[in-house]
């Protein structure tokens, strides 16, 4: 436990000032419960006069410097304290008998300034952690995301995190709220004459609270890390349905897709109410002692035959038992909810540990891709176990056209992924004018590398702004350059809103080979010194893409060009093909002397127009 309240402060560190403000309302509002029950005492004492009055001082239990210090300040609203209990002042009594709701409006300003501040810290505190996590996921390689579900990601960012906000705003409040109460309640009680027998016999079945925190605190841990589990495969379900909905509707799999989720649900919903249990029979079985307590005392009172007492000693002091056992039913709570919490939180702190295996060198030297060659060198790589590239030696020289080609899985995609070092080598190095990549900083590699997949990714934001990721700060004209040379601007010019259209989430406004046409527009504006072409032009028509591919003949010029084409009619002009097999190079040539030589890019070529 130690160890998440640890790891959490990091979050919190900014926000102590408010934090301890927080507290410290806490701690007067606990005091002022206290403050309370004097009050209590003394004016039930005032207004239900025994043969024996008590006064102000013996009340709050003072001595003679401190009554008399007490005295000269209220010398102006009573003429004597220490007889205030047997004074016939009606002003004294009214003045005694408000004393009740200032103390409790003190009470509840406290307190409301406790839970206000608390929040306030929390709420900043989790959304500066999932800034934090939200940046690191973002920035670990690639690697990690084919891995990883995306729903298990979200349900770790949003879910786990607000299990923590509970954790700042309430639990920590009452870590120390709770018990100062408790504490300043027995205090009190103990320190009036003849209540300590009573305060002892009233907290004997106070130590069996302990047994059910302890045994329920195990079970909510567990309860609480299946819960966040399933809540994250309910995420990551959810995802892949909406994503999905086209397949799930053309195979009618929604039944499936409903049971699974149902299944899942029923899963949940079976560990919150076992968290819930885990919450409240603790609780409530310490509420049930605290009756159990007072009952204690009013056996022992009877025993000893009805004790004559003031009837303020006696209400105060079955108040102050019945206020005590609340925050004694918190910290059972408590106990519960830090267990919770440390299992939700314990994915979140993993994620924030995870390294990424592709990290920027300590002193990194400055790229200058334009006009320099490509070298994969003695190019060996894996993906888990699996062997993908074996022996790569290719040089790809300054301002060439080169083309991948090959079968499925041949390894086309990975090497130029290697090359915007999404991965790293297992052996060999991906040289850039002689720079191993490994020495350069990962932003100054990317930034001269334009990327075209033929996995088209467009974000919900306007069409306009999807282009201009390509270069942020380019201008509106430039923008629309880009778009003319990709021969986007005639269909965005369509739209209404032409260039502020929303292209929807994952482009869903626009037809595959719009998208296609303005990731192209981006890739035009970056204006990099190395173009990646992976099937660039898969979802154009043929009237369209011989379009598409002129203006990239005419923009490729003095240009590094590398193309991933299973279209081998648009790579004939290449000034190199290098044909790709289980890992290995085992061609490379122009079209014409590849086509001579009746080798594997001769067979893919006559199976691609058959």
């Amino acid at each position: 436990m130690s160890d998440f309240l640890r790891k959490l402060w990091p979050f919190v560190r900014p926000y102590r000032s408010r934090l301890f403000t927080g507290l410290v309302c806490g701690v007067i509002s606990a005091v002022a419960s206290a403050a309370l029950m004097a009050m209590v005492k003394l004016v039930v004492n005032l207004v239900f006069p025994g043969p024996n009055p008590v006064s102000v001082a013996q009340v709050l239990g003072l001595d003679k410097m401190q009554a008399g210090w007490l005295h000269d300040a209220l010398a102006g609203l009573v003429q004597r304290i220490p007889d205030l209990g047997s004074t016939t002042s009606v002003t004294g009594r009214i003045l005694v008998i408000l004393c009740i709701p200032a103390v409790m409006l003190g009470r509840n300003l406290f307190g409301y300034l406790n839970v206000y501040l608390m929040t306030w810290s929390a709420v900043r505190a989790v959304a500066d952690l999932r800034t934090k996590l939200f940046d690191h996921l973002q920035n670990l390689s690639q690697d990690f995301f084919s891995a990883a579900r995306t729903g298990d990601l979200i349900a770790r960012i949003t879910n786990d995190t607000q299990v923590l906000q509970s954790v700042i705003s309430g639990s920590i409040s009452s870590m120390v709220r709770d018990p100062v109460t408790v504490i300043m309640l027995v205090a009190w009680n103990l320190s009036q004459e003849g209540q300590r027998r009573l305060t002892l016999i009233s907290l004997i079945v106070l130590p069996l609270c302990v047994g059910p925190m302890v045994i329920y605190g195990r079970k909510a841990r567990k309860s609480a890390r299946s819960m966040q589990n399933h809540l994250s495969e309910l995420s990551t379900l959810m995802h892949e349905s909406f994503t999905g909905s086209r397949i799930i509707k053309a195979y009618s799999m929604e039944p499936a897709v409903l049971e699974q989720f149902r299944a899942t649900t029923q899963k949940y919903v079976g560990h919150v109410l076992r968290l819930t249990r885990s919450f409240e029979i603790p609780s409530q079985f310490t509420e049930f002692l605290g009756a159990l307590g007072v009952a204690l005392v009013l056996l022992y009172v009877v025993w000893r035959g009805g004790e004559s007492k003031p009837p303020g000693d006696f209400v105060s002091f079955v108040l102050s038992i019945v206020v005590m056992y609340q925050p004694i039913k918190n910290l059972a709570r408590l106990h519960n909810q830090l267990q919770q919490a440390s299992a939700a939180s314990s994915k979140v702190f993993e994620l924030l540990e995870r390294r990424s295996s592709i990290t920027d060198p300590l002193e990194p030297r400055p790229l200058q891709a334009r006009g320099a060659d490509i070298h994969f060198d003695h190019i060996d790589f894996d993906y888990d176990e699996k062997p993908v590239l074996r022996g790569i030696n290719l040089t790809v020289k300054a301002g060439q056209f080169v083309a991948l080609v090959g079968r499925t899985g041949s390894g086309k995609t990975t090497l130029t992924n290697l090359l915007l070092r999404f991965y790293d080598p297992k052996a060999g190095a991906v040289r850039i004018g002689g720079l191993d990549l490994r020495g350069v900083a990962i932003k100054d590699l990317r930034r001269q590398v334009a990327m075209v997949t033929q996995d088209t990714i467009l974000f919900n934001d306007t069409i306009r702004k999807n282009i201009a990721l390509g270069r942020p700060g380019a201008t509106e004209a430039e923008i629309e350059a880009a778009a003319k040379q990709a021969r986007a601007h005639e269909f965005i010019m369509e739209r209404p809103l032409g260039y502020d259209t929303l292209a929807g989430e994952k482009g869903s406004t626009l037809s595959g080979g719009q998208r296609q046409r303005i990731t192209i527009a981006r890739a035009f504006l970056r204006d990099a010194p190395i173009l990646v072409l992976d099937e660039a032009t898969n979802a154009l028509d043929a009237e369209t893409e011989r379009a598409v591919q002129a203006s990239l003949e005419e923009w490729r010029q003095g240009r590094t060009t590398i193309c991933i084409a299973h279209r081998l009619s648009t790579i004939q002009s290449a000034d190199l093909i290098v044909v790709l097999d289980d890992g290995r190079v085992v061609e490379t040539g122009t079209h014409a002397t590849l086509l001579a030589a009746g080798g594997a890019y001769s067979r893919l070529h006559q199976s691609s127009f058959e």
